[in-house]
C-alpha cells in the first residue's frame, strides 16, 4: 500500500500537464508500484492467497492500460515502458 507523499511524488513524475492525476501513465506507474510492494510481501508470506489474487488482478490491469496506451500513441507507450524498465 503506497503512503499518499509516495502517490504524490509518483504523480510529480509522470503527470503530463499540472493538473495531471488519471492519465494511462501515472495510473500504469502508480499500478507497478503497487506490485513491487507486493511482489516483496509475498516474498516473506507465501500462502497469502488473498494477496496473491489482488497482485494478478492488478498486473492483468496494467496490461490492459498498456496494450490500449499502445493502441492510442506508441511513442508514450515505448516512454513509459522505458522509464519503469517494463518489458515492453
Amino acid at each position: 500500500m503506497l503512503t499518499p507523499e509516495e502517490k504524490l511524488e509518483i504523480i510529480k513524475k509522470y503527470k503530463l500537464h499540472k493538473n495531471d492525476t488519471g492519465s494511462s501513465e501515472v495510473q500504469i506507474a502508480l499500478l507497478t508500484e503497487e506490485i513491487k510492494g507486493l511482489i516483496g510481501h509475498l516474498k516473506t508470506h507465501q500462502k497469502d492467497l488473498h494477496s496473491k489474487r489482488g497482485l494478478l488482478q492488478m498486473i492483468a490491469k496494467r496490461k490492459k492500460l498498456l496494450n490500449y496506451l499502445k493502441g492510442e500513441d506508441e511513442k508514450r507507450y515505448n516512454n513509459i515502458v522505458k522509464k519503469l524498465k517494463l518489458k515492453g
